[in-house]
């Protein structure tokens, strides 16, 4: 299989930068997207970069990254903390799957603290910004040597 990371990013990450700029910073989608492809490109990776404000589009995206993605990351954002359906279609990839926070979600208030996708995230990165997306990278290719 190719080497390839997809990321994944639900709603109102596409407003990122001037949404809320206290919690999520300034820089925006497309920034982080960048250094994502770079990062990647250095390690012979290649990324698929989407973002979606539609529920079922990102399952659809995850259930076509099965066979083709070594790992997902996502930030599933507001669907983190109640989407069935998202979590079941991460069930259904093999490989591993980091799950990305912007903020400190153990931080914010109660309909924030608790993810449900981490109950099948090989591993959860929160509080770090925009360089979160940055570690799952860093972890996925050291999970891949």
């Amino acid at each position: 299989m190719k080497k390839c990371i997809h990321i994944f990013n639900g709603p109102n990450l596409n407003l990122l930068g001037v949404r809320e700029p206290a919690i999520y910073g300034t820089t925006t989608l497309s920034e982080i997207q960048s250094r994502c492809e770079k990062r990647a490109q250095e390690a012979g990776y290649s990324v698929s970069f989407f973002q979606s404000n539609h529920e079922g589009e990102l399952v659809d995206l995850i259930q076509a990254a099965r066979g083709n993605a070594t790992a997902i990351v996502i930030n599933a954002a507001g669907y983190s903390f109640y989407s069935v359906a998202i979590l079941d279609a991460l069930k259904t990839f093999d490989g591993s799957i980091i799950e990305v926070h912007l903020s400190n979600i153990h931080q914010r208030d109660k309909f924030h603290r608790h993810s449900i996708m981490s109950t099948v995230a090989t591993g959860v990165i929160c509080g770090l910004g925009p360089q979160g997306y940055i570690s799952a990278i860093n972890a996925v290719i050291a999970m891949s040597e």
